[in-house]
């Protein structure tokens, strides 16, 4: 099975804004970048997935306006941060959270080890499914975790994994990469 994994395009933020489910506006040039993730994709998918974060649906909608909303596909959930930026939230609680973020949760949000779990769900229904081609808009944590899956990757160094607003990444699925 060749999955698509797609990053949404560029949103509007403020710099240091914690948004990981925060639903964000779509940056002035998403009709471009649209354009060019379209670009790159054929018109032959058997199912298109999107994250329900409207960053994701309104590129997944262009890629086809038959697809399917999974919540597994959401960002991080960063709790009572979401919203806030990172000099702003408790110091000592960020710092607790940076030390190990991989099993601590932010203050009402979940931890990589939970969001792992959800996304590992979602990619293992995915495996079972007998689809031979597949589309997944989302966002860069998702793509980062489906990534450790695949390719054996500790959650301690998915962050060394960078994706780009609009990056198309081709994996193949194969009962070995569960």
């Amino acid at each position: 099975m060749e999955i698509c994994l797609i990053r949404h395009t560029t949103p509007v933020f403020e710099a240091g804004l914690i948004y990981g489910r925060k639903e964000l506006l779509l940056h002035a040039d998403f009709p471009s970048e649209r354009d060019a993730v379209c670009s790159q994709l054929d018109d032959d998918f058997d199912v298109i997935f999107s994250s329900p974060a409207l960053r994701c649906t309104e590129l997944a909608r262009a890629i086809s306006p038959a697809f399917s909303i999974d919540h597994r596909l959401q960002e991080l959930d960063f709790g009572e941060w979401e919203g806030k930026t990172w000099d702003t939230v408790d110091q000592q609680a960020l710092q607790l959270w940076m030390d190990d973020y991989v099993n601590v949760c932010t203050p009402g949000g979940e931890s990589m080890v939970q969001m792992y779990a959800r996304v590992r769900e979602f990619w293992e229904e995915i495996g079972q499914t007998g689809y031979g081609k597949v589309a997944i808009v989302t966002h860069a944590g998702v793509i980062r975790l489906i990534l450790s899956i695949v390719n054996e990757i500790a959650l301690t160094s998915v962050f060394d994994i960078k994706i780009a607003y609009g990056e198309v990444i081709r994996v193949h699925f194969t009962g070995s990469n569960l």
